[in-house]
């Protein structure tokens, strides 16, 4: 109890030290309401949970809560080296979350003799390539409620990984946009699985660069997508189970040989699917 009769210098002091002991104490109950789990570096994915109803901030783009306070976000292939995690609880109470973020090197990629139009596509499919780009993009802006990625993740298929996130790709000679997803080489017609449960919101035959293509929606902002299928079993809309088929291995769309591209995005971050699931298992 401080006395009322001690000098007020001294009450200040005292009031002050009082003050300055429950910072800690306070810190330690803000930490316990956000707790983060995840890959913090270039196209990491983190969970986070924190106190229902609490408005969680990444940078300037506000993250979806579940009603229980479960919510995720993702680093891009070339997310710099620091972000910052804004949470402010039911109360009031308000966390500014400094995160650092690993940064990694990517390989450099060469093929070689593949046909110009593989490298350089004529100017009569620039349209088409424009419109089907648009749609992917619309199709991973969605902000969908149901967390499905809640069923965790597994490999869509197995087999030899011939291609690596972000490693930068020179076709022919001529530098292009890194590799956003992961190969997976497997004999054609082997069946691809949906790797977490999903809504199916992109399912085609014959896209230009990508051939039977599928995106599944798995909430949250977190999509998928296979590429270069040669059968596509499912259709807008479809709502699946992880392990439930999508379609086969092919080698449409501008493919080099027979393989599944497996790509993942937050939004419009690109993530490495490789950090969602287990090392590919050795006996294939």
């Amino acid at each position: 109890m401080i006395d009322s009769s001690a000098d007020p210098i001294r009450r200040r002091m005292l009031l002050l030290v009082g003050a300055l002991a429950l910072v800690p104490i306070m810190g330690q109950a803000m930490a316990a309401e956000v707790r983060l789990d995840g890959q913090f570096q270039q196209g990491g994915l983190v969970h986070g949970y924190t106190v229902p109803g609490a408005i969680v901030t990444l940078g300037e783009r506000q993250v979806r809560v579940t009603d229980t306070g479960e919510f995720i976000f993702g680093f891009g292939w070339d997310a710099p080296a620091d972000a910052v995690l804004d949470v402010i609880l039911p109360d009031g109470a308000h966390e500014r979350r400094p995160l650092r973020v690993a940064q990694r090197t990517y390989a450099v990629q060469r093929i070689d003799g593949l046909p110009e139009k593989m490298v350089t596509p004529p100017p009569e499919v620039l349209a088409r390539i424009a419109a089907e780009n648009a749609r992917i993009t619309a199709a991973r802006a969605a902000d969908a409620p149901t967390p499905l990625f809640q069923s965790g993740f597994v490999w869509p298929v197995t087999g030899p990984i011939s291609g690596v996130f972000g490693s930068q790709r020179i076709l022919n000679g001529i530098p292009k946009q890194p590799h956003f997803g992961i190969d997976v080489a497997a004999p054609a017609g082997t069946p691809v699985k949906a790797p977490a449960d999903g809504v199916v919101t992109i399912a085609e035959k014959d896209l230009y660069y990508t051939g039977g293509t599928v995106l599944l929606d798995h909430g949250h902002g977190l999509t998928s997508v296979y590429s270069h299928l040669k059968e596509v079993w499912v259709k807008v809309g479809d709502r699946l189970r992880q392990g439930d088929s999508i379609g086969s291995v092919g080698k449409t769309g501008r493919a080099t040989g027979v393989h599944l591209d497996w790509r993942v995005n937050w939004f419009d971050q690109r993530l490495d699917p490789a950090l969602l699931v287990p090392p590919m298992p050795a006996a294939q």
